[in-house]
């Protein structure tokens, strides 16, 4: 018994001895606390000093704070001479719609989400471009339709939808002075007319019943600036040399038939898998002859005159060549698939400069699979790529902003507005010109890229 006592004496001493530890250790935690809080206190009576001096003095009305522009992308880079400027993308309508940017921002601000209640037509796998004052055309393949973004009056639109003008499988387009859409659907093997504003006026090349098809693969349709004669890409197989690779000219407004231009062969003045027509300034085709890795150049009768390009991994060379398109000094635009760019040459065939590079991520001038291209009437470009469904816009570095038929302003609070078009074609032609002219002396060597 008094074992056990002893023991029980042993640990209460030893409790009370750790207890009374404790304390002494939390006294001297509380007082080097008190102090700091003696020093606290003095540091906030010295602040509340200082703010009272402060509230003496007076203070300027406004602090100017320096706005920092996005940077401005040019090409080529510096330190060599701004040719193009990247200027804007296109996605979907909500890019270019007025009344759907304006809707979107006024229910953002209520309810602090994008909204899901507003219109959202994007691109679904684009092909080909072509524009007129301002308003740019898309054909759409998976959509089945035209797709319409008009930038001066903020309005964006569908061409294709309703009978007897509906669409099927668009791909190639093009438009002439007036406006007129020439559409080249694949699946309904004929052209579709529109005009300006989406009515349908009439199809062209359609095969009567019981006859066979005026087309074995109807790639692309290009008119003349006019709209008298069109030249419909029938594109041919890779299987079969019986299948035809030519291009077939048409009467623009009774579509009668008139004649043929090349068959299927490697040499001048036959094609290969032609893809498209581009016409020049003195009425010359440029075609794009994807499977012989060049573009031909013909007068407007077909009569062979020179070509260039050739197979190869080298800036100036053709690895897959897709469309082209001619601006107001003649040089020709050609978008190359795998190249992931767009080359300008100039109308001898000598190769000017590039732009674009290939990546997966999705950015400006960036592209994994070109397709159509167009030049405007001021000398902008646009570009489609089917892997990131856009349309980039570049304009030539000799015009102004907001010079020309598409007068682009930041978005998405309202829409561009529009530009009177009555001085900008002779200042846009000035300007193109120039920049033809400076591009001429820039023939860019293998070497230097």
């Amino acid at each position: 018994m008094g074992a056990y006592y002893g023991k029980l004496i042993y640990h209460i001493t030893l409790i009370w001895n750790l207890t009374m530890e404790t304390f002494t250790m939390m006294q001297a935690d509380i007082g080097r606390n008190l102090r700091r809080l003696d020093r606290h206190a003095s540091a906030w009576m010295l602040c509340a000093v200082l703010l009272g001096l402060a509230a003496c003095v007076q203070l300027p009305d406004a602090v100017e704070v320096k706005k920092v522009d996005k940077p401005i992308l040019v090409y080529p880079e510096p330190p060599d001479e701004a040719r193009f400027i990247y200027e804007r993308t296109i996605y979907s309508n909500r890019d270019v719609d007025k009344s759907e940017i304006e809707k979107a921002s006024v229910i953002k601000n209520i309810v602090g989400d994008d909204p899901a209640g507003v219109v959202l037509d994007r691109l679904k796998k684009p092909y080909a471009v072509s524009v007129n004052r301002g308003r740019i055309f898309v054909s759409d393949p998976v959509a089945r339709v035209v797709k319409v973004f008009d930038v001066p009056q903020g309005r964006y639109f569908r061409i294709g939808e309703e009978s007897p003008g509906a669409l099927m499988k668009p791909i190639g387009i093009d438009t002439d002075d007036s406006g007129t859409l020439y559409v080249a659907d694949a699946t309904l093997k004929a052209v579709m007319v529109y005009d300006r504003d989406g009515k349908f006026l009439r199809k062209i090349a359609s095969a009567k019943i019981g006859e066979p098809p005026v087309f074995s693969r109807l790639a692309s349709v290009t008119v003349d600036k006019n709209g008298e004669k069109i030249y419909a890409v029938d594109i041919g197989g890779s299987r079969s040399e019986n299948e035809v690779h030519r291009i077939r000219v048409f009467d623009a407004h009774s579509g009668a038939h008139l004649f043929d231009i090349g068959s299927r062969g490697s040499e001048p003045g036959e094609f290969n898998l032609p893809r498209d027509v581009a016409i020049g300034k003195d009425g010359e085709l440029f075609v794009v002859d994807g499977g012989n890795f060049r573009v031909q150049v013909l007068d407007s009768k077909g009569k062979y005159l020179r070509s260039f390009g050739k197979v190869g991994q080298q800036m100036g060379d053709l690895a897959r060549p897709k469309e082209a398109a001619i601006d107001l000094a003649g040089n020709v635009y050609v978008t190359d698939t795998l190249h992931s760019n767009f080359q300008i040459f100039n109308p001898s065939g000598e190769l000017l400069m590039y732009i674009g590079t290939q990546s997966g991520i999705d950015g400006p001038a960036h592209y994994r699979l070109l397709a159509g291209i167009a030049v405007d009437e001021d000398g902008r470009v646009y570009v489609v790529d089917q892997y990131f469904r856009k349309v980039d816009i570049f304009r030539p570095a000799a015009l102004a902003e907001n010079e020309g038929y598409l007068s682009i302003k930041e978005l998405p609070v309202g829409a561009a507005s529009a530009v009177p078009p009555g001085e900008s074609a002779p200042k846009a032609k000035a300007a193109e010109e120039k920049a033809g002219g400076s591009l001429g002396q820039m023939i860019l060597d293998n070497e230097e890229l």
